[in-house]
């Protein structure tokens, strides 16, 4: 919890670093300028990235010869949710969805097991804030509507997100199975560094695409314009039904935080 609330990836700061470079706008350079100075105090002086600390959100990878002894793993993900933001300070912000009352120690988390051969417990931890959360979309596209209707869609979720997710944004995208999977397959590809590629060259052609068109859309860094407001663009897929194509959207704001381990 401590690692990854008190600081910005890597990569997405690597990405950042060369859009600054790059940015024509006075008034985003100048957000850009801000964010990596953020990024750098919340390093320095071991404070949050971001107030929103987030819902708690793993993605675990349990290999079939492991055994778990000792109670369930939610639990323990759980109790570790419970230690990590309680003796940090870290905002403790989920609640009860109808009487809105706080559970008081940010848990219940999120949790997605997949089951992998070996024995080995790959723990992805990714503290979600709402700002971006809240600008998710699921579309149920019809298939004739195709390559065109994906790229669209895509754009058209971040136009309508405009300045509330906090840009330069990671888009992720999942394609395909059930609206529910392709809502979690979305959210599974902000795990990936920013800016590596699809490993699937016609994936990664789109990519390119989408992110182009986002860039066309000049919302900028926090608002103010400018040549980047999406530093990188994810896409993954899985195989769907004939009569469907689901496309979800899942956005990360510049508070892009990951942590693993593998035990």
């Amino acid at each position: 919890m401590t690692e990854a609330c008190f600081g910005v990836t890597p990569s997405y700061l690597a990405a950042l670093r060369s859009a600054r470079e790059k940015e024509s706008s006075p008034a985003a350079a100048y957000a850009m300028d801000m964010l990596l100075q953020n990024a750098r105090l919340a390093q320095k002086n071991r404070l949050p990235v971001c107030q929103d600390t987030g819902m708690a959100v793993f993605f675990v990878r349990l290999g079939q010869d492991v055994r778990i002894e000792g109670g369930l793993l939610t639990d323990a993900i759980d109790e570790g949710v419970r230690r990590g933001y309680g003796a940090n300070g870290l905002r403790a912000s989920v609640l009860d969805p109808i009487t809105r009352k706080n559970t008081g120690d940010n848990t219940p988390a999120v949790v997605h097991v997949e089951l992998v051969d070996g024995d080995s417990l790959e723990i992805d931890f990714l503290p979600k804030g709402f700002g971006s959360e809240n600008m998710s979309k699921l579309y149920m596209l019809t298939p004739s509507e195709g390559r065109e209707g994906i790229k669209r869609c895509v754009t058209e979720a971040v136009r309508a997100a405009g300045a509330n997710p906090c840009p330069p944004v990671v888009v992720g995208v999942g394609i395909g199975g059930t609206a529910d999977m392709a809502c979690v397959l979305a959210k599974k590809q902000l795990l990936r560094e920013v800016g590596a590629p699809s490993d699937d060259e016609e994936l990664a052609a789109l990519e390119t695409e989408i992110k182009d068109e986002i860039n066309a859309l000049r919302i900028g860094a926090q608002g103010f314009g400018g040549d980047t407001t999406a530093l990188a663009v994810h896409i993954g897929k899985y195989p769907t039904h004939i009569a469907a194509l689901p496309v979800a959207v899942n956005i990360q704001c510049n508070a892009a935080r990951l942590a693993k381990v593998v035990l």
